[in-house]
């Protein structure tokens, strides 16, 4: 695609219809927390048991270049939500937003107000209330981060207790909503608490960073405790190498050891992460057997997906998750929906976690009435460039004052650090796929043209 045909795509979701379509999809969209690009093994993991992720992959379509607009839990979810960056949704950070989040316009919501019965359950994670937004009928969630094991719900506005691994609990409330006598079409957006870890989050929204680097935190449910025994995780080429050139991850800071083998994330998190993501599959699996009971499942879009990815020791990172390296950035993204999605595909192009409002909104025959930046995936348009976008936050004392606008095309990345100066990184990702050399200062790189698609993606979105 030429540039200038790039600035001309609409920043609205186009209308499919004047009114709505004879027969509307159902949507389920479950979103999992912290899951990478590679860590399913229809994606290419070596012994990842994902059975139900699989068959997803095999009778719908994976999109094997997704990214999320922002590598970080909350700005992820309001952008799944909203269609928008999170320069314009205003949830930009891990803060206590509490109050913002109940205003976001969201897709579910849309749906809602134009006849679909909905459901939330799970992490909302916009600061630590747990009471109901607007737009759903059906309200599960809990504080903050939530518990593995046992936690305190709010259903329906009430606070009750619960018993059991929090995955397979909110796995009963949806099968519960999806098996309902119901007239209406559906929207049920699942937002599971796995792969993350079992933290405390502060009424401010900050957590001790040093619970989330510990493999002890990664809880499984107790029948997976031993999968995967013996298995040794695999490996990019990056793995426990500092970024060469890179300034930004050179910075000398009190207290905080240098990247080193020592830093990356070490195998018995990697292998607790993985036996969570398992119980994830298995209630994908009861989902899946769920719509089948009630002859629902090919009217309805199955979404799978993931709000950022996480560093296995890539660059000798671990738990500070959003940097704009492939491995947090990139996301995994089935859809199953065989009257619009092929069976077995693997699209190439870029497509982005904000493209999902835009889907649902079409597919469902309704027009947005507010701006978004994403499009809907059945577009055969293709993007050239993409936006990623970092606001400072302090969990990470590495990362601390790390803010970043960054923009990928199918070549190259440009990362521009707003709080420091001289840091910027550009990256070829054909022949350096694994960003080990920062290009900033060859002449031969194309700076000039990245800073300016950067600019171009910023003033079409507002930013």
């Amino acid at each position: 695609m030429q540039r200038r045909q790039f600035l001309a795509l609409p920043l609205l979701t186009p209308a499919t219809a004047a009114e709505f379509p004879a027969s509307r999809p159902n949507f389920i969209l479950i979103l999992v927390d912290d899951l990478r690009f590679d860590e399913l093994g229809c994606l290419g993991h070596p012994f990842a048991q994902t059975p139900h992720a699989d068959r997803l992959a095999r009778e719908g379509t994976a999109f094997v270049n997704a990214f999320a607009t922002t590598p970080l839990c909350s700005p992820s979810r309001a952008s799944f939500l909203t269609g928008q960056y999170a320069h314009a949704n205003g949830i930009v950070d891990n803060t206590a937003r509490d109050a913002h989040s109940h205003r976001l316009i969201t897709w579910p919501r849309v749906l809602h107000d134009n006849g679909y019965e909905t459901a939330f359950l799970g992490k909302w994670h916009m600061g630590n209330d747990d009471t109901p937004r607007p737009g759903f009928d059906r309200w599960v969630a809990f504080r903050g981060q939530g518990q593995c094991f046992d936690p305190a719900l709010n259903i329906d506005g009430k606070n009750l207790p619960s018993k059991g691994y929090v995955t397979d609990i909110l796995t009963g409330h949806a099968v519960e909503f999806l098996e309902r006598r119901r007239e209406k079409p559906f929207c049920l957006y699942l937002a599971h608490k796995a792969v993350h870890p079992n933290i405390d989050q502060r009424d401010d929204g900050s957590v001790n960073p040093a619970t989330i680097s510990s493999g002890e935190a990664f809880l499984p449910a107790p029948r997976h405790r031993d999968l995967y025994a013996g298995k040794t995780p695999p490996r990019r080429a990056n793995y426990a190498i500092p970024p060469a050139n890179a300034p930004a991850f050179a910075q000398q800071i009190d207290g905080v050891p240098k990247l080193s083998k020592d830093t990356a994330t070490d195998d018995k998190t990697i292998l607790n992460r993985l036996r969570m993501a398992k119980a994830v599959d298995e209630s994908l699996g009861r989902i899946l057997e769920t719509l089948e009971k009630t002859k629902k499942l090919d009217d309805t879009v199955v979404i799978f997906t993931s709000d950022h990815g996480y560093f296995y020791g890539e660059h000798a990172l671990g738990a500070e998750r959003r940097m704009a390296f492939e491995e947090t950035i990139r996301i995994p993204l089935l859809v199953r929906y065989p009257k619009k999605f092929a069976p077995r595909a693997r699209p190439r192009q870029m497509v982005l976690s904000i493209d999902i409002a835009a889907t649902a909104l079409e597919l469902a025959g309704i027009k947005s009435a507010q701006p978004l930046h994403g499009r809907s995936l059945l577009t055969k348009a293709r993007r050239d460039a993409v936006l990623i976008e970092y606001f400072s936050d302090t969990v990470f004392p590495r990362i601390r004052k790390m803010g970043y606008r960054a923009v990928r095309t199918e070549r190259w990345k440009y990362v521009h650090y707003v709080d420091l100066k001289d840091a910027d990184e550009l990256y070829d990702l054909k022949s350096d796929p694994f960003e080990m050399r920062n290009r900033i200062g060859d002449p031969k790189a194309p700076l000039k043209e990245m800073q300016g698609r950067l600019a171009d993606l910023l003033r079409l979105s507002g930013g």
